[in-house]
């Protein structure tokens, strides 16, 4: 007998959805299991090549500020994808977030960000960008309250970063690191 899903139940509805389900394991047993329910998303890390930089935002994120203390996330610019495909997504959260307009992208992978607990499953890519590519100022959407501040920096800093431990979001720090297998000649 495989696993079944034999009911859920909404708890919240907001910019997520918070479920509880009840499901029957192989052996019979029923277990409950809370889900997040938001749905896929996109993360794009874009670089430049010939000043072998990246652009990244740091952001306030509650989760982490309340588990603990930390306020101000560096992330690569991410959204969730509604109706498009996600390359159509990942330049629009570039431009929204970031203000580069994307070409090329790179796909890197499809993955669960957190399968124990949410359905969020994440498009990631690599973009490379030139200097003439930064056409608006980014910092995100008024409306969305995000508060992006835009950085710039060197690829060689994010490596560092990445292998002492100093990249939180596990998406930019996928990102970077497999930036650093495809193209080692720009760290």
């Amino acid at each position: 007998m495989p696993f079944e899903i034999e009911a859920t139940r909404t708890v919240h509805e907001g910019w997520a959805t918070y479920l509880v389900a009840t499901v029957r394991t192989p052996d019979g047993e029923r277990i409950r299991r809370e889900i997040e329910d938001h749905g896929e998303a996109v993360t794009v890390l874009p670089y430049d090549p010939d000043r072998r930089l990246a652009v990244v935002i740091r952001q306030f994120r509650t989760p982490p500020f309340y588990a603990a203390g930390e306020d101000l996330m560096l992330e690569a610019p991410a959204g969730i994808l509604d109706d498009e495909a996600p390359e159509d997504c990942a330049r629009r959260e570039a431009m929204e977030e970031i203000g580069l307009r994307l070409g090329d992208l790179e796909f890197v992978a499809r993955a669960w960000t957190m399968p124990g607990l949410s359905t969020e499953r994440a498009h990631l890519f690599l973009a490379p960008y030139g200097e003439a590519d930064r056409v608006a100022e980014g910092g995100g959407l008024a409306e969305e309250h995000e508060s992006i501040t835009v950085v710039e920096t060197p690829l060689a800093e994010l490596a560092r970063l990445a292998d002492e431990g100093g990249i939180p979001d596990i998406k930019l720090l996928l990102l970077v690191q497999t930036l650093r297998l495809r193209r080692p000649e720009l760290f």
